[in-house]
């Protein structure tokens, strides 16, 4: 039996293979084992030449993490610290606009969860320390990734595949402020900033804030390719 085919979107950045720079598609790596470990079968898709085509032969896809979503397009001007892929935010709204709209089996992780917040409307913190009074959602100095809880609302998808809270890892300055049609469904207990979105009106369509392809817990993983066996 075939495994479902997951596409799992790229950066298009400069990268070193030996002793030569070249513009590459890349991606780290955890993300295809991720996906690989579930039963799914990964491909890249690369964010040149965006066209809704790059989702045919697709059973369910995957919205990777990166540079700051662009707050052009939710009507704000750019933070100092504000790092923006003008061209990976057209390709990317593009292909999530019309997976969405196709029922495919999605996955949003950090940057796409935020990419998904926008594409309903909703509109994200620039920089999360101007607004929460620290930086534990993306430590300045120490381990890589930030630790904390994040708790599940009763009767969502998040909490039928996580539990009623789980231990996630974090690395980020933007978050989610306002979801617009989405549906929050997971915080953190810290201070309350949105860590799960769900558009409960498809089969499988959650972001969430943390990077669970960074770590041994694969559940979201699996649920995607689940739920992308069944196309």
């Amino acid at each position: 039996m075939s495994r479902p085919v997951i596409g799992l979107t790229t950066y298009a950045e400069e990268a070193r293979f030996g002793l030569n720079d070249t513009f590459a598609a890349v991606l780290p790596f955890a993300y295809v084992q991720a996906v690989h470990n579930s039963g799914g079968r990964a491909v890249l898709i690369t964010p040149d030449s965006p066209d809704v085509d790059a989702l045919d032969g697709l059973d369910g896809i995957v919205f990777t993490g990166g540079s700051d979503v662009d707050p052009g397009l939710y009507g704000e001007e750019p933070h100092p610290t504000t790092q923006v892929k003008p061209e990976r935010d057209a390709a990317e709204m593009l292909l999530l606009r019309a997976a969405l709209a196709a029922d495919l089996p999605t996955l949003a992780i950090c940057r796409g969860m935020q990419l998904m917040t926008v594409a309903y409307g909703g509109r994200l913190h620039q920089h999360l320390p101007d607004v929460l009074g620290h930086d534990n959602h993306r430590p300045v100095s120490g381990p890589k990734f930030g630790f904390h809880r994040v708790d599940l609302a009763p009767a969502s998808l998040g909490r039928r595949l996580l539990g009623e809270s789980v231990e996630v890892n974090s690395f980020h300055h933007q978050g989610v402020a306002d979801p617009g049609k989405l549906t929050a469904t997971g915080w953190c207990p810290e201070d309350n900033l949105i860590e799960v979105v769900e558009d409960q009106s498809l089969r499988f369509a959650i972001g969430v804030q943390w990077h669970p392809e960074d770590t041994t817990d694969h559940r979201l993983f699996a649920a995607l390719v689940g739920a992308a066996s069944t196309n």
